[in-house]
């Protein structure tokens, strides 16, 4: 009985702690959020005290628990948790939160801190991602464990605000995870209803967490936020339950401790202010005087939990040691699972296209994707729906499902935004390659989940097909107009419009072998496959521009395009010929991939002594003038589409080859 009130005695010191250098922390940035870490510090101590599985000398290792904080704002609570197990978080780093510099940002932030596992804060991110990292847990699992042998055996808890559970992608995320039985998910409800603006009766009363989330078909528990005793118990009843995924609905209070702040919502984004801080303090039984303070048995606490969690990490590696030796060829595909494809791999798998054949680039992309998948043995993706138009189903393989995770196909239901970050979640988890395909029109609906992945650098293929107005009569709705150039605009996304068969299967090979996120652009009309025994090679689409046609010969003119453009240009260039104008054309799938070549080579496709210059495009065309220069233009469209057939619509909107070339004389003689 006296060692376990000396245990209840240390655990409500640990979490005591936490709230400590939150305030602290909060307190010297002069900014942040205070409340959340105070009202959360007695489930984050409980979990990762007593459950969590994680290895602070090796944070990457493969069965580790993942611990997403879906509400990011709480940073703090995940920083004081890394610093006391022991991770490479000092002290002197709790002290620069929110800094220049320093691995503690506002927002935890994948890749800066080690531990993190998700960049989180935009809400209902991070729920989606753990949904993601638990699809990839089953899978692995599924693929690789053997009897004797759990080589694959942890799971994803998290810790999910009201916030979180207002926005529509946790929404989807969690009726997909319900659907798939996830019982690795464990998500604890941090209930405290406070959101920025006051209460959450102003815009979230008129529904039954728990009932929704009964009916998406989790097992829904409910604990005092505060009884660590009660914590305790029902995360082990959720453990237990293998079937389905487990949401905790755990009572708390915002600024848990703070005698004037507790259940404000002030307390949400602000600092407690120094006098108010000093009475928690005195409140909680910590010197008010004190800053940055840990006891030495909270330490020693941390220490303890480190020591056993050395020891299972350590059996683990020797389970993967004999597994190794019993099972080389299982050992050998763990090794490509988790290894990123090589150019070389891919080389040799190759999709003859042939040049009297048009084929839409949809169409070929799903030729390629199925030629290279048995190359990639943990290339695993699917659509939002539309597997059958988007060309991405993979063929002779299963689909995941909630009787069986070994299969290399997902069907995301409608869902794109959930399938933005359940994306993101398999390929943070490690050993997945994920792709995932909808309309272009469609990746509106996903932009926050590609937007976080591209600050993440995750290694994520998005397939987005019916890349223009000529998909024709289903209208403006359905017709991308702005998405490509708004995908254009986030930095560290590559985004790779092909311009025909050959092209894509170069774009795929590139977006397998890069470690950042691609969005491959392609259409849904034919396109004519381009003879590259007579024009420059498609493998060329990696330098992001090259010249098509004319390269050695004396120029008039540019024109210039990317994807369905291209093959229009290129006729466009041919009348051109017929007037004695010489027109370079040049094909320009990825402006991404063209800023990272040297300036040699820019001048080499953009010569200044061709300043008449004409880019192409059936979208918005910004963007492009610092190609073409003063003297050039920009052909696109500006206004949204039309529901007509896409013939119709190319003589409608100016997309002719005789358009095109009219367009360039005047450039050349003027109007």
């Amino acid at each position: 009985m006296e060692d376990r009130r000396q245990e209840d005695h240390l655990m409500k010191l640990a979490a005591n702690t936490v709230r400590c250098l939150t305030m602290d922390a909060v307190q010297k940035a002069r900014s942040g959020h205070p409340g959340m870490p105070m009202g959360c510090a007695d489930l984050a101590i409980v979990l990762w005290l007593k459950f969590l599985k994680y290895y602070p000398a090796d944070p990457k290792w493969q069965d580790r628990d993942r611990f997403v904080l879906s509400a990011g704002h709480g940073s703090m609570l995940l920083y004081s948790l890394l610093h006391l197990a022991g991770f490479a978080l000092p002290m002197s780093q709790l002290k620069e939160f929110r800094q220049w510099g320093s691995r503690t940002p506002g927002h935890p932030e994948y890749g800066a801190t080690a531990g993190v596992e998700t960049t989180s804060g935009p809400l209902g991110q991070g729920f989606a991602n753990g949904v993601g990292m638990a699809i990839a847990e089953r899978h692995l699992a599924e693929v690789f464990n053997e009897p004797g042998f759990p080589l694959v055996d942890h799971r994803i808890f998290g810790i999910v605000s009201d916030g979180d559970l207002m926005e529509g992608i946790a929404s989807e995320a969690a009726s997909l995870a319900g659907h798939l039985r996830l019982g690795g998910i464990i998500y604890l409800y941090d209930c405290n209803h406070i959101t920025i603006e006051g209460s959450t009766s102003l815009a979230f009363s008129g529904e039954d967490v728990r009932r929704r989330f009964d009916a998406y078909g989790w097992q829904t528990l409910e604990a005092d936020g505060h009884d660590m005793k009660a914590i305790e118990e029902t995360i082990s009843e959720a453990i237990a339950e293998s079937g389905r995924p487990s949401l905790i609905i755990a009572h708390t209070h915002i600024a848990q401790g703070s005698p004037n702040m507790h259940d404000n919502a002030e307390a949400h984004g602000a600092p407690l202010g120094e006098a108010e801080v000093r009475l928690a303090k005195k409140n909680l039984g910590f010197s008010q005087d004190a800053e940055f303070y840990v006891p030495q048995e909270v330490y020693d606490l941390f220490a303890r939990k480190a020591s056993k969690m050395k020891s299972v990490a350590q059996d683990w590696y020797d389970l993967f040691k004999r597994y190794t030796a019993q099972y080389p060829e299982k050992a050998e595909l763990w090794r490509r699972y988790h290894e990123t494809p090589t150019m070389e791999t891919l080389g040799a798998h190759r999709v003859e296209f042939d040049p009297k054949k048009p084929v839409a680039t949809r169409v070929s992309s799903g030729q390629v994707l199925n030629a290279l998948v048995p190359v990639v043995p943990n290339l695993i993706g699917g659509s939002a729906d539309l597997a059958p138009s988007n060309m991405t189903y993979l063929k002779n393989y299963e689909a995941i499902a909630p009787a069986s995770f070994k299969g290399r196909n997902i069907h995301f239901g409608v869902r794109e935004h959930a399938m933005g970050g359940i994306l993101s979640g398999l390929a943070l988890h490690g050993g997945i390659i994920p792709y995932g395909g909808t309309f272009l029109v469609f990746s509106d609906y996903m932009r926050p989940s590609i937007r976080l992945a591209a600050l993440m650098g995750l290694h994520v293929i998005y397939v987005f097909t019916h890349d223009s107005i000529f998909l024709g009569e289903d209208g403006p709705t359905h017709q991308a107009v702005e998405q490509l150039t708004a995908l254009r605009l986030i930095p560290g996304l590559c985004v790779i419009r092909p311009s025909d068969a050959t092209e894509t299967e170069e774009a795929w090979k590139f977006a397998l072998t890069h470690k950042s996120p691609t969005a491959i652009i392609l259409t849904r009309q034919t396109l004519p496959v381009i003879d590259r025994a007579v024009f420059s090679p498609a493998s060329m689409l990696v330098r992001g521009a090259y010249v098509l046609h004319g390269k050695d010969e004396p120029a008039d003119c540019l024109l210039i395009a990317s994807g369905s453009e291209v093959s229009l240009i290129l006729e466009a260039g041919r009348l051109l010929m017929e007037k004695d104008i010489r027109a370079r054309i040049v094909s320009f799938p990825s402006w991404d991939l063209f800023e990272s070549q040297p300036e040699e080579y820019k001048k080499e496709v953009f010569p200044d002594d061709v300043p008449m210059r004409l880019a192409v495009e059936a979208g918005r065309g910004v963007g492009w003038e610092r190609y073409v220069g003063q003297r050039g233009a920009v052909h696109s469209i500006d206004r949204f589409g039309a529901s007509a057939p896409p013939k119709i619509l190319a003589e409608k909107f100016g997309f002719t080859p005789d358009a095109v070339a009219s367009r360039m004389e005047k450039l050349l003689y003027g109007a």
